[in-house]
Parts: structure tokens; sequence; C-alpha cells
């Protein structure tokens, strides 16, 4: 699909990424990590890989990974996974990743992204796309706010991570 914006034009390609796409996504997961301001020390990049491929492309995946390609360099990615139950006995696409890398933005690909989102839930008889965005994030809100996406007022996140977490799973 070529789109255009005001200041250029470019070709962009999106697709199912494969195994061999994992060192290219562990580098989008890297570019994430630092954009969000996360500085910890991530696990050696061949364990990162190994998990990669581990939780992307078993029989039931954890998560599935659209990449957008443009002139042949990886801009960005989607992760999504579905979630049941939704309306009735339907399933849910939650959008866990939007990230286009710096250089890239502006240009149509998170549109495209994000489209080509909709369009597998919309094709697979999936009831929405949900998502969330960091409260201090105003660009996404803006974004998303100018494709028509509203916000659910009625929903608050929850998440338990770290000790809160591993006192929880204690039996």
């Amino acid at each position: 699909m070529r789109h255009t914006d005001r200041r250029t034009t470019v070709m962009i390609h999106v697709r199912p990424a494969t195994a061999a796409d994992v060192p290219v996504i562990v580098d989008l997961l890297e570019d994430i990590e630092r954009y969000y301001g996360n500085n910890a020390v991530l696990p050696d990049r061949a364990s990162r890989e190994q998990q990669a491929i581990a939780l992307l492309f078993r029989p039931s995946p954890a998560a599935h990974v659209l990449l957008a390609v443009t002139d042949g360099h990886t801009a960005g990615l989607a992760s999504y996974s579905l979630l049941w139950p939704a309306e009735g006995v339907t399933a849910s696409l939650y959008l866990k990743e939007l990230y286009i890398r710096d250089g890239y933005r502006r240009h149509g690909i998170g549109t495209r992204l994000l489209k080509h989102i909709c369009a597998i839930a919309a094709d697979n008889g999936y009831s929405r796309v949900e998502w969330t965005t960091d409260k201090n994030n105003p660009t996404a809100d803006t974004f998303y706010a100018q494709l028509g996406a509203a916000t659910n007022p009625d929903k608050t996140l929850y998440r338990v991570d770290g000790n809160t977490l591993t006192r929880l799973a204690q039996h």
C-alpha cells in the first residue's frame, strides 16, 4: 500500500512476522524499552531471541506480531493476542503494542498497522479491538482519537507483578 502524507510518499507492507524475523522483533522490543525509559539490564540477546521464538511460534502462540516494512526496513510492529469471552461468546483482539521507530513516525505506518489489526478482527468475527496507552502519552491519545477510537471510562486496568505476583502465586 502506498501512503502519502504532506511530506513524503512511502510504500508500506504489513505482514505477519515469521521465526526468521525474531532478531528484528527483539531489536524493536529493545527500542520500546528505551522509548519508555526502561534502562534495566535485559537478559542476553540469545536468551531474549529464544524466549521470543518459544512464545510466538509455538502451536498456540502467546501473541501474534505484524511487521510494517518500508523500503526494505522494518519500521514498526503491532503485537496482539485474543481475549475470550468478549461480547457473548465472541473474542476480542487485544493490541498490546503498536510501535513505530523514530524516523518512520507520521508517515501513516501506525495507521496502516492499526487498520490491518481491525481487518483481522472484522474478518474473524471478533467483537472489538482494545488497547491501553500510558496516561502521559498525549500523542497516542490524539492519534487514536483522530482515528475514531473512544476511551472506556467504565474500565480500570489492574496489574500484578514483581513481589505481589510471587506472593499471590503461592498456594
